[in-house]
């Protein structure tokens, strides 16, 4: 669900943020369709390193479990036609709603992540329960970034009680329709 959101490149621009210590402003989104390109960085004088890998979620699993070793993945390596013709699009924003909040988040900081991550999470799983329309998916957890109040985040605890939040915010948002 996420993919068809893009919700979950809207959580990777707030997870950039935190693991590289970089402003949202330096993060930019591509569309890649072929799914081989897996993350890209651009330096300073101009030149992209770009991680590539076979378009299989099993292929990053694979190496987060190994970490920080390269086990040999038990599938085909590489293979010139997949990597042959590589296309970058960027996303629209009105397309893409979500991307903007991934955005809004990263900027916010502090708690703004785990109450969009929570947030997200019941709104499709209402969605696939049949509870809330897929295109109210985006605006229900809008309105839970909107609304959250001054939640401080300097432990773990402190994450699990803003998502805690935001879970009971928007199940109560979604019982109430007429708030959308």
């Amino acid at each position: 669900m996420d993919s068809a959101t893009m919700m979950n490149k809207a959580l990777e621009i707030v997870e950039a943020c935190h693991l590289f210590n970089i402003s949202p402003e330096k993060i930019k989104i591509v569309l890649h369709r072929q799914s081989v390109a897996h993350s890209m960085v651009e330096f300073e004088d101009g030149s992209v390193m770009a991680q590539l890998g076979p378009p299989d979620m099993a292929f990053p699993i694979h190496y987060a479990l190994n970490w920080p070793h390269r086990a040999r993945f038990p599938r085909n390596g590489f293979d010139q036609k997949v990597f042959a013709n590589l296309n970058f699009d960027n996303p629209s924003p009105e397309r893409w709603p979500a991307l903007e909040l991934g955005w809004e988040a990263a900027r916010a900081g502090g708690a703004a992540g785990a109450v969009l991550n929570g947030a997200d999470e019941i709104a499709v799983e209402a969605f696939l329960a049949g509870d809330l329309e897929f295109l109210s998916i985006i605006d229900v957890c809008r309105q839970a970034l909107r609304s959250m109040p001054e939640l401080p985040l300097e432990s773990i605890e402190d994450a699990l009680k803003a998502d805690a939040w935001a879970r009971e915010y928007t199940r109560e948002l979604i019982s109430l329709p007429t708030q959308l």
